[in-house]
């Protein structure tokens, strides 16, 4: 199964150069359940790569562009009356799908955010009296633009919790976006091939399941997600008062899902170390609360990370 994920990969590149983190990472979002949040600016290909994705796995795609003006219904969907029949019935909103991307879901208000924390969690929509179950696979790609300072909200630290993976994406390098240039101005484009059916996918899912953890590399993980909330325990008291709140449980949940989706990704049928450590800062900088201390000596939650990272002892 593992060449399945490899043509899907190969598809994905005929229309996006370079990015393969972002690859990466949304085949383990999608594979594990989970859902992810990039940070970048405008112009990467995120929206071009979800697109491209959901061709290559044969998946219904859906993007909604999130403003200040949005409503929880433009979302989820409503309850619209029909004069007609005389009667109410059920618009579906753009969440019916299995993969939605969120464009700057950080323009949103609290409200819409909030009409988001069941279907991310629960995978279900309730519409006045009716909850429908979404059907699977479903995860959410939201991006938001970290250059905006007007029209825009901070997500929630719950909703931030929802998030599997907080991705942070760069520039292409030159080679990469010189490539890019020739193809656009080319027009040239290959198709997109499906590759993937959801049978295939439960196959994959399945697969990743049986990958072994060995109980070391386990608590392993678990001294990590700890280490966050109690960094004196691990001779990490310089970084004590810049921690508000340490990494969640669901941390500790999604990093036992993602470490063996990586782990299948790279070949093996067992987790290394090398594995949790590649992965633990798309799992944990979006959960970590810092304090003002941090925030004014320009502290951020990667270098927190990569302190525990180098303080905890690797089986």
């Amino acid at each position: 199964m593992i060449n399945k994920i490899q043509e899907v990969k190969k598809e994905v590149a005929k229309v996006v150069v370079g990015q393969e983190k972002m690859i990466d990472s949304l085949l383990i979002a999608l594979m594990c359940e989970g859902h992810i949040l990039i940070e970048g600016v405008p112009g990467l290909a995120k929206t071009t790569t979800v697109n491209a994705l959901a061709k290559a796995l044969g998946l219904h795609f859906k993007r909604a562009q999130f403003t200040p003006d949005l409503l929880p219904s433009d979302i989820l969907g409503a309850e619209i009356y029909d004069p007609q029949n005389n009667q109410f019935k059920i618009k579906k909103g753009p969440i019916f799908t299995n993969l939605l991307l969120a464009d700057e879901i950080n323009r949103a208000p609290a409200k819409v955010q909030s009409a988001l924390l069941e279907v991310m969690q629960e995978k279900q929509v309730t519409l006045g009296d009716t909850t429908f179950k979404l059907s699977p696979p479903f995860f959410v790609m939201a991006t938001q633009n970290p250059v905006e300072q007007e029209g825009v909200y901070q997500l929630p630290e719950a909703q931030l919790d929802r998030f599997m993976l907080k991705l942070v994406v760069d520039y292409n390098t030159k080679t990469e976006e010189l490539e890019i240039a020739r193809r656009i101005s080319s027009g040239k484009f290959e198709k997109i091939n499906t590759v993937l059916n959801e049978q295939d996918i439960l196959e994959l899912k399945a697969n990743i399941a049986s990958i072994h953890v060995d109980a070391e590399v386990e608590e392993y993980m678990i001294e990590l997600v700890n280490a966050t909330r109690n960094p004196s325990e691990y001779g990490l008291k310089e970084i004590e008062e810049f921690i508000q709140f340490g990494a969640s449980p669901r941390v500790s949940i999604d990093m036992f899902k993602a470490v063996k989706a990586m782990a299948f990704m790279r070949g093996k049928d067992f987790v290394t170390p090398i594995d949790v450590a590649y992965i633990a800062k798309e799992l944990m900088r979006h959960r970590i609360v810092l304090t003002y201390e941090a925030e004014a000596e320009g502290i951020t939650t990667d270098e927190i990370i990569q302190k525990v990272l180098e303080a905890v002892a690797i089986p």
